[in-house]
């Protein structure tokens, strides 16, 4: 089983890890990896600025391939991460697994919230 570093400002090509597209890159790159078997471990250093959409893109629908032990042995802890950018990540990653555990749940609160199409 091999480790890779994925240096999330190298593989966008940007400071600013703020764009969902963004993201997706993020995550094919680490699917593929995890699809291998190897670890992945996500380096921050050099990100200026960080969003929940880039990490739900990149790393949040990991939870809805894999199995959640899987991710915990495939995803290896992230380094030059600062506290708020570890704070970020782990609310992302709990609320993924929140809606993988059932989808439909937060489906039928959004509808209700938000309405459903069919009524207008």
């Amino acid at each position: 089983m091999a480790e890779q570093t994925v240096s999330l400002t190298a593989l966008i090509g940007n400071k600013l890890c703020t764009a969902a597209d963004d993201g997706e890159k993020v995550h094919k790159v680490v699917a593929s990896a995890i699809r291998q078997g190897d670890k992945v471990c996500l380096s921050f250093e050099g990100v200026e600025d960080l969003t929940s959409a880039f990490l739900n893109a990149a790393v949040g629908q990991l939870y809805g391939e894999f199995p959640e032990e899987q991710l915990r042995e495939a995803l290896l802890p992230p380094v030059e991460a600062t506290p708020d950018e570890l704070v970020l990540l782990k609310r992302v990653v709990e609320r993924a697994k929140d809606f993988f555990k059932d989808p439909e749940k937060y489906r039928r609160a959004a509808r209700e919230i938000l309405g459903d199409e069919h009524d207008k």
